[in-house]
């Protein structure tokens, strides 16, 4: 009976699930390159228009009001693109030579340098080689009351000039007409918030069996079709590798300081989006926008301990969902593989066998979703069948996390304790 109770249960999710992945299969938008713009169109400066939210305390009028666009070369928007950056040596000049070789000609790049022991800062402006485009600037202290990477932005916030702000990971990687498609798409749907999840890339086994379970919650639990419509918060999704604001509501709504002392700030920036009846949009990087965010094992535990529990909103909810995927992706493995004391004794061949198709059927089950949202995302369809050495993965990733607030209060990261 509890066997069977709980395979009703698993069942009931993963076909839930299933039903998710598959809608936003179906529905959830991707960058694409624009088309060549005519010659003719191009000399007369012809863009289109665009519209902007009107507000009145700190919330979108039902009617948005049509304005001009910003005068600038080609009478294009005036894009900055703000990046934190704290010990990026690594990445920092690939990233701004990318970010100047872009296709769309009205943007500025701001370099935040929040005191970086590595060169980041130089690095940086070597790489621009002198074009007045990038802007690096020093970081101020942190302030009590704040995290680091939020106070980066908020004064990142604050100096750009652009219509539309654009925050972004050091780490992140732009193709040449990355930032055309992604302002073309944040005009198209009128959002207030436009949050893309890069292409993430994936070498080594830790990143393969980790980084894509990211894309497995964001479209087997979540539909676009809700976060976009739906007025509750909490059907709200956010990647902060790409977060791309429209400057008047960024500010009406206080900018980072909204946000300041969590640790997961793209949700809740989501979140405060639409409880402000803004409209938040999401879209997947189609290979335009990508990302590799670790390179080892080491690494991608310590990256996604950094944000599980504040991802599970408490200890108690880490304990749940560390069951609950236990239950989906782990446990019926381990009754079709292993014998179990739980496992009823079978009454005769034939029964054996239909329990073991089920039990079959359900794993497959599993893997398919994996498999789809792997699919959708460029990623390696092939490593959905490991889905139960990732659940034991993020069982570790969790453990690391619990020690951490065990250990020190808060998670670590970049040599801070992180507290929420």
């Amino acid at each position: 009976m509890f066997v069977d109770l709980i395979v009703v249960c698993v069942g009931g999710a993963l076909i839930v699930m299933s039903a998710i992945a598959i809608l936003n299969a179906l529905t959830f938008a991707r960058l694409k390159p624009l088309p060549p713009v005519p010659l003719s169109l191009k000399e007369r400066g012809h863009q289109p228009r665009v519209t902007d939210a009107g507000f009145q305390n700190g919330v979108a009028t039902a009617q948005p009001l049509e304005v001009p666009l910003h005068e600038g070369e080609g009478f294009r928007v005036r894009v900055s693109i703000c990046i934190p950056a704290r010990n990026e040596a690594r990445v920092i000049s690939d990233t701004v030579r990318a970010l100047l070789g872009q296709s769309y000609p009205n943007l500025e790049i701001i370099i935040l340098d929040d005191h970086s022991t590595d060169g980041t800062g130089e690095l940086a402006r070597g790489a621009a080689n002198g074009d007045a485009r990038l802007r690096i600037i020093s970081g101020a202290d942190l302030p009590d009351g704040w995290h680091g990477k939020n106070w980066a932005c908020q004064q990142l916030g604050e100096a750009a000039t652009g219509d539309w702000l654009v925050f972004t990971d050091a780490d992140v990687r732009w193709q040449p007409d990355a930032v055309a498609a992604l302002i073309a798409q944040a005009e198209r749907t009128r959002a207030d918030l436009l949050t893309v999840w890069p292409t993430q890339t994936t070498v080594t086994w830790g990143e393969r069996l980790v980084v894509p379970l990211m894309a497995l919650v964001v479209l087997g639990y979540l539909p676009a079709l809700a976060v976009h419509h739906a007025p509750f918060p909490s059907l709200a999704a956010a990647n902060g590798q790409c977060l791309c604001f429209r400057a008047s509501a960024y500010r009406t709504l206080g900018g980072h300081s909204i946000v300041r002392n969590r640790i997961i700030e793209d949700i809740a920036f989501a979140r405060v989006v639409k409880r402000a009846r803004l409209r938040l949009r999401t879209a997947d990087g189609g290979g335009l926008i990508g990302c590799r965010m670790y390179t080892n094992w080491q690494q991608v535990r310590d990256g996604y301990a950094k944000n599980i529990i504040a991802g599970y909103g408490s200890v108690f909810g880490l304990l749940v969902g560390t069951l609950f995927h236990w239950a989906v992706f782990l446990l019926l493995w381990l009754w079709l593989v292993l014998p179990s004391p739980l496992t009823p004794l079978p009454q005769g061949e034939g029964n054996m066998s239909l329990q073991t198709l089920g039990f079959v059927g359900l794993c497959a089950l599993g893997v398919g979703v994996r498999a789809l949202t792997a699919a959708i995302t460029r990623q390696r369809v092939g490593d959905a069948l490991l889905m139960p050495v990732s659940a034991l993965l993020m069982t570790i990733i969790a453990g690391q996390a619990l020690w951490w607030r065990l250990r020190y209060g808060g998670v670590r990261w970049k040599g801070r304790t992180i507290k929420e």
